[in-house]
């Protein structure tokens, strides 16, 4: 199986430091929808990893993170993709959980649905915790320069992290270099 591990805001769709609270407020990066289409269509499985504290904090509720969740699938799907698995952690940063990125619960759950291992897996995120959750558990880490990216890589980051302008750049990069 060919898996990747993508962040969410910043990754696939706009990021904002006041959250992404609405459907009409998930606008999708350009490039990265059919990014994740190629990729799928190439034979990868697509898995997304995203913390989504706006639940825990009460910026928005379950029903409009799976309109927003949704909406990406019906996007993809339109593009001749698939999107696999979507795991999210929904508490607030003070609430004590093992899913919270960088911890590796997320990566965890992937790893039991799918029944692989993480090793060399590539993940992409634009966050050093999305790195360092993925690097937790043998992730090939990618930065990617959308959302917070452009900030994050001027910080000390993981080791062997591979940094691309997008993810449509990264997704270039795999299916050129992937047997």
């Amino acid at each position: 199986m060919k898996l990747i591990i993508l962040d969410r805001d910043g990754v696939i769709n706009q990021d904002s430091d006041a959250f992404i609270k609405t459907l009409a407020e998930w606008i999708p990066l350009p490039g990265s929808i059919e990014a994740i289409a190629r990729l799928s269509k190439a034979g990868w499985t697509v898995a997304v990893a995203t913390n989504q504290s706006g639940l825990g904090r009460g910026y928005f509720d379950l029903a409009t993170l799976e309109q927003m969740h949704g909406r990406l699938r019906q996007l993809v799907e339109e593009q001749g993709g698939e999107l696999g698995l979507i795991v999210y952690c929904p508490h607030a940063p003070d609430q004590g959980c093992d899913c919270r990125k960088p911890l590796p619960g997320l990566f965890q759950q992937i790893a039991r649905h799918y029944a692989v291992s993480l090793a060399a897996v590539p993940t992409v995120g634009d966050s050093l915790r999305d790195l360092q959750a993925g690097v937790s558990v043998g992730c090939t880490p990618y930065l990617v320069r959308t959302g917070k990216g452009a900030k994050t890589e001027h910080k000390a980051l993981p080791e062997g992290t591979l940094v691309f302008d997008s993810l449509a750049a990264v997704a270039s990069h795999l299916l050129e270099t992937a047997p």
